[in-house]
């Protein structure tokens, strides 16, 4: 039976082990990359107007499980690279996983048994969604049909207009014309 228990255990999760998953999983691209040369990376957190931009992150002022990764170019400009950048977040997510379940099954971190199980689960659930290749919304090739698609053309195949990754120099521009045009719309609410 779902109880007041495990509604408290519900928004955990929603709000707190989700978007860490979620973060873990943008963050890895980064871990990856600045192995590659990227320039002018960021990891974008969350949505809508921004609150601060420090380096690198970028923090959003709306819902905080909304995250991405960008950069502009990157200096090994290869294959390998392409594959181990996309590879990163699958990599990454399953390595936590399986740490947390071994630390876990020997007697550690029971004190929060629940918890991060759920970890797990949401940790798990990344690197299912990125390793079975498939198209996602608007026909974007996730990581796993990104990786499948260099092993097998060994070159990035893209069926959108718009490109795999979004510089983070065209990801600005947007975010300012975005900003206007909630700025505008603000206005309008207000006259």
């Amino acid at each position: 039976m779902f109880g007041l228990k495990d509604l408290f255990m519900l928004i955990i999760s929603a709000f707190i082990i989700l978007p860490v998953t979620k973060f873990n999983r943008e963050a890895s691209y980064f871990i990856i990359c600045s192995l590659f040369g990227v320039k002018n990376p960021r990891l974008t957190i969350g949505s809508g107007p921004r609150l601060f931009k420090c380096k690198f992150i970028d923090i959003r002022k709306y819902y905080h499980v909304h995250s991405w990764f960008t950069f502009d170019s990157i200096r090994s400009n290869n294959t390998f690279a392409y594959i181990c950048i996309y590879a990163g977040p699958i990599l990454i997510n399953f390595i936590l996983a399986l740490t947390i379940n071994a630390l876990l099954a020997n007697g550690y971190l029971e004190e929060g048994e629940k918890f991060w199980n759920i970890f797990i689960f949401y940790s798990l659930y990344f690197v299912l969604y990125d390793a079975i290749p498939m198209n996602t919304v608007n026909g974007k090739p996730n990581n796993g049909m990104i990786i499948y698609e260099l092993l097998r053309y060994g070159k990035r195949v893209d069926y959108n207009a718009e490109p795999l990754i979004v510089g983070t120099t065209e990801a600005e521009e947007e975010h300012h014309k975005e900003v206007k045009v909630f700025e505008e719309t603000k206005k309008k609410i207000r006259k």
